[in-house]
């Protein structure tokens, strides 16, 4: 196999296992367009990397950082209601960094690998900077798993049970971020929360359990990341979108078996 190739893989494969369980979070919480605004802002993020000669994979990762941080500062301060506020959001950073990177004449950016992603062309230090995040991720989720399903089925009383509920909130915020931070590379910013989503919403036709759940919607997405780099391989065709298209199959199939 060639080193691109195992590259792309391992890198996609630790995305899908990580983006299982918060993905689960993410589909019982209804956040989709909460994370839908982080991966838009993920651009501005690379343009104020190239701008201040920064590593733009730190730049991204800060900056969703921050931006998570913002959103539910302002989601508990400001008047609008939240939707509003992210759909205000999400198109506003995603321009910004647009305008920005448009101002940068002696910088060649691949805009649209940022954009539908770039996963063949992963380096050894993308990789590691992948696999470094979605092991941090995944050993908070599995450190955290109890509380954080406390807080998604039940906030009040976990708060009586003597939850600190506003921090663990805060945590899964955080935790999405850093998983779109990694996961531009291998789907862009445009396509990173549907292989959050993708994945959960097709595993949990079929869940008895929020384990089961979050099991079930990893290994769909190490299908579907299989799926879609065998289909850019032998066709030809862009491997985060394929891999996406991939997922999307798999949920149309999940309606074919009948549910548990």
């Amino acid at each position: 196999m060639d080193d691109f190739l195992l590259y792309a893989l391992l890198a996609g494969l630790a995305l899908a296992l990580v983006a299982g369980p918060l993905g689960s979070f993410v589909v019982w919480r209804r956040m989709a367009y909460f994370g839908d605004t982080l991966s838009h802002a993920a651009l501005l993020g690379v343009a104020l990397g190239f701008l201040l000669n920064i590593n733009p994979a730190l730049a991204v990762t800060v900056g969703c950082l921050l931006l998570a941080i913002l959103l539910v500062t302002l989601q508990k301060r400001q008047p609008l209601a939240s939707d509003t506020l992210l759909g205000i959001l999400a198109p506003s950073t995603l321009s910004l960094g647009l305008v920005v990177l448009s101002f940068m004449h002696n910088v060649r950016i691949d805009l649209m690998g940022y954009l539908f992603g770039d996963l063949l062309a992963i380096s050894p230090t993308d990789l590691a900077w992948i696999l470094g995040g979605s092991a941090v991720v995944m050993g908070l989720i599995v450190g955290l798993w109890r509380p954080l399903l406390a807080i998604t089925v039940h906030e009040e009383l976990a708060t009586v049970e003597g939850l600190p509920v506003a921090a663990l909130r805060m945590t899964l915020m955080l935790l999405i971020a850093i998983v779109i931070a990694v996961a531009m590379k291998i789907v862009g910013v445009l396509l990173i929360t549907s292989l959050l989503i993708i994945p959960a919403a097709a595993a949990q036709r079929h869940a008895r359990s929020p384990e089961q759940m979050a099991l079930g919607a990893s290994l769909l997405g190490v299908v579907a990341v299989c799926s879609g780099l065998a289909l850019s391989w032998f066709k030809d065709t862009p491997a985060g979108p394929s891999i996406v298209v991939s997922a999307a199959v798999l949920f149309l199939l999940s309606f074919v078996l009948p549910r548990r």
